[in-house]
């Protein structure tokens, strides 16, 4: 499913613009972004939680001069859904 996809199924269900619910959407992508670049959390309960994960300092390899290269510490987004949500889609897989 595509993000045109899913603004048309909420809107068809919530009888809301296509517009008003993509506008909603958009603002609801931007705020997880900006509150995760700001270092902070953002937990949606029922539904799971964005996070930061900290990435420890490695040596990695620059490929075309064959050297090492530091790595440093850094922070990458990631996404740990909900226990609702992971029963959720368990139980709809097994039913196919």
């Amino acid at each position: 499913m595509r993000k045109a996809d899913l603004v048309s199924k909420i809107s068809e269900e919530t009888n809301v613009a296509k517009v008003d619910v993509l506008v909603a959407l958009e603002n609801l992508f931007t705020e997880i972004k900006d509150a995760l670049a700001k270092g902070e959390n953002v937990y949606i309960r029922g539904f799971g939680s964005f996070v930061l994960k900290k990435r420890a300092k490695k040596i990695g390899r620059h490929i075309k001069e064959n050297r090492p290269i530091e790595i440093p510490e850094h922070h990458i987004p990631s996404f740990k859904p909900s226990k609702v949500f992971v029963d959720l889609v368990k139980e709809k897989s097994e039913k196919k």
